[in-house]
């Protein structure tokens, strides 16, 4: 049995119409997997602008909105693992930066809601706030692809907290998922540091999946979706435009690294832990 996992990442272009979006993202899922990629993921808010007016007219239920049922369809249809990036989900009186998880029989095998929400104010470069607009999640999510890959899941302004990433590693992750859009001021300076940064931390795979940048947008992402091993190498990346980029996940070299810098097991518990609270909301 082959020890590598082929995942395609999806820098996605989107537009204002979410049917548009699905379509083409569907497209886009659908070369992946022909290309042999076996786990797909796109990006952050991918079938609606980035912005906290556009929440709320875009948001939708899960697992009966028309984004999720199309998602599921084609993850059947491609016989593949799907991370749906993420979309504004609506439950409730409540709205979530949400992403689903699919099946190669197109079950929805779970949900993350992120955690921490963008609320960030850097004078006459950016100002956004999530919080106006968002609820925050509650609980990590992980599953497993093929019974021998496991994958954590987190989104965007998640990557800037290293003790979350540590409870993945503490879950036996092999993959950290972020799909995020970090903006033309803190990614040239931030997203591929901290992509590395958490993969070498925990000697994981980490991959971080940008909407692919528009200059007409109101919130300009600034792309470049990234995957670095846990070496903390950078595998593949992309720049602005759309693209998909593909790598593979290989335990091999990821045990590699853990039996030759032991790190994770050096850990002075007797001085220091870490510890998951549980959560039922």
């Amino acid at each position: 049995m082959t020890s590598k996992l082929k995942v395609a990442l999806i820098q996605f272009l989107g537009s204002t119409s979410k049917q548009q979006n699905i379509k083409r993202a569907c497209d886009l899922i659908r070369q992946a997997a022909s290309n042999g990629a076996r786990l797909v993921v796109l990006p952050e808010i991918w079938n609606s602008p980035y912005g906290v007016k556009y929440f709320a007219q875009y948001a939708e239920p899960i697992p009966n909105g028309e984004t999720v049922e199309a998602l599921s369809a084609c993850a059947r249809q491609a016989n593949i693992y799907l991370v749906g990036g993420s979309i504004p989900e609506r439950e409730g009186d409540k709205l979530y930066n949400t992403s689903t998880i699919f099946d190669p029989n197109g079950e929805l095998l779970g949900k993350f809601r992120k955690i921490h929400l963008f609320d960030i104010d850097i004078p006459g470069k950016i100002t956004f706030k999530e919080s106006d607009a968002l609820a925050p999640g509650q609980q990590l999510f992980t599953f497993d692809i093929d019974q021998k890959y496991r994958v954590g899941l987190a989104i965007c302004y998640d990557l800037r907290f290293p003790l979350l990433a540590s409870l993945y590693a503490s879950r036996q992750c092999h993959l950290l998922l972020y799909p995020g859009a970090f903006n033309m001021t803190t990614g040239p300076a931030h997203w591929e540091l901290l992509l590395r940064a958490r993969a070498l931390d925990n000697q994981m795979y980490v991959a971080g999946v940008s909407p692919a940048h528009d200059d007409q947008a109101d919130y300009k992402s600034w792309g470049h979706t990234t995957l670095v091993d846990p070496w903390g190498s950078v595998v593949s990346k992309c720049e602005l435009n759309e693209e998909i980029i593909y790598g593979d996940i290989d335990l091999e070299h990821l045990n590699t690294t853990r039996k030759q810098l032991p790190y994770l097991s050096q850990q002075r518990i007797d001085i220091y832990a870490l510890s998951e609270k549980k959560n039922e909301n």
